[in-house]
């Protein structure tokens, strides 16, 4: 592994990581540059798809709404492997999501374990998603004391 290759790896982990991050903090704005001006996003829960996306205005306004009920959110990153060769990419990335959230006057915990599956590409030097599949693997959902 050269020093390029390693520079890169680190990228795309920081990447991932900002895109997480952002999404906790509820700054979609600045969550979807991350992303490409046309990039394709798609979500699957038991192998049904419960969102696909294209373009960056598009993924804003759903993750504000998909988000509006969280009170809080927290993703903890976990395996990432990347294959690299020259200005594409291609990860996986498993995630565990952490959401509170409010249901009928109660505290409401959701965890959800995710394994998201990406294609990057540099753009001017920056590595920037391009494609996401998420697949919501499993959740555990309960009530708050």
């Amino acid at each position: 592994m050269d020093i390029q290759e390693l520079a890169d790896r680190l990228e795309l982990s920081a990447l991932v990581d900002q895109i997480s991050i952002l999404a906790d903090k509820k700054d979609f704005s600045s969550q979807v540059q991350q992303f490409t001006e046309d990039a394709i996003t798609e979500m699957t829960v038991d192998g049904k798809i419960i969102m696909q996306l294209q373009g960056r205005q598009a993924m804003a306004e759903a993750f504000k709404e998909f988000n509006r009920n969280f009170e809080v959110a927290f993703h903890l990153n976990g395996q990432h492997t990347v294959f690299i060769k020259n200005e594409d990419a291609e990860g996986t990335l498993y995630s565990q999501i952490t959401t509170i959230s409010i249901e009928n006057g109660v505290k409401i915990k959701s965890t959800i374990g995710a394994i998201y599956h990406d294609k990057y590409i540099r753009v001017n030097g920056k590595w920037l998603l391009c494609e996401r599949k998420g697949d919501f693997v499993w959740q555990d959902k309960r009530a708050l004391s």
